[in-house]
């Protein structure tokens, strides 16, 4: 596809390494700071997302976590706290391309998600003539060629989404899905335990549903083993962990090394 300026030199390539199926390893920014994602950004990871769930994060405080990564190799993608069409419009208004919409329940769910990110007439999303995504008016052909430009990926969290998995996986613009391991644990009785046998086979039956449609599939685990098994079920974009779980590990045990015997 031939793409104007500015994609030219800056193409969605996240989508485009998605859909090609490559192995792409992302982190968790969950602390709504610039400065932790700038350094984030630095570390290289493949993508990096910025969660609007179950973080404090909003439009305001996502715009300085954009600016901070414009100069880093890692692709954003941002985390809606519910699917929403009023939020996904101005979070791509904000300039986000890449989405992770959580608790994707049903193919309904599923295109709903995709049609609020996309222009009529192939979906619903409000039209703002000047807004950051298109630089301010100033990108030739933004609207025409922008839908495309787009990534939709939906999380499934839920029993009804797991049991739903090969019809989510088969709605168009779906570009990967994702599976939530906690909130999945929840959901089957196992709080906690993402690693019961039962989340797991849980798991891999999303994963087969999944590749049975041609779509890639993710998930986020901060420990090294798990995230090693799951690239092994076939996962392809894979969280390892999160600005927040790093800091905290890690002031621990810097001042645990420190403290005081007996």
């Amino acid at each position: 596809m031939a793409l104007p300026d500015p994609y030219r030199a800056f193409p969605n390539s996240f989508k485009r390494r998605l859909l090609a199926g490559e192995t792409l390893i992302g982190c968790w920014c969950s602390l709504a700071n610039p400065i932790t994602t700038e350094i984030l950004g630095i570390a290289g990871f493949d993508w990096l997302l910025l969660d609007g769930e179950h973080s404090p994060n909003d439009v305001t405080t996502f715009i300085p976590q954009l600016m901070a990564l414009k100069d880093s190799a890692s692709a954003p993608v941002v985390r809606p706290s519910w699917n929403d069409a009023v939020e996904i419009k101005r979070l791509l208004d904000a300039g986000f391309y890449n989405f992770l919409v959580p608790f994707v329940q049903t193919a309904d769910d599923a295109r709903r998600a995709v049609a609020a990110t996309r222009y009529p007439p192939a979906g619903m999303r409000g039209v703002s003539v000047s807004q950051r995504s298109n630089r301010f008016a100033t990108v030739a052909d933004y609207f025409r060629d922008i839908n495309a430009q787009i990534s939709v990926m939906v999380q499934i969290e839920s029993r009804a989404g797991m049991e739903a998995a090969a019809e989510i996986a088969a709605v168009d613009g779906v570009d990967g899905i994702f599976v939530g391991p906690s909130d999945l644990a929840a959901a089957l009785g196992h709080l906690g335990n993402p690693n019961d046998p039962s989340v797991q086979a849980a798991i891999a039956a999303v994963f087969d549903a999944a590749k049975s449609a041609g779509k890639p599939t993710g998930i986020l685990t901060p420990v090294e083993a798990d995230a090693r098994r799951y690239l092994a079920m076939g996962a392809t974009f894979v969280a390892v962990g999160s600005d927040l779980g790093v800091f905290r590990n890690s002031t621990q045990q810097l001042r645990d090394r420190f403290a005081r015997s007996g």
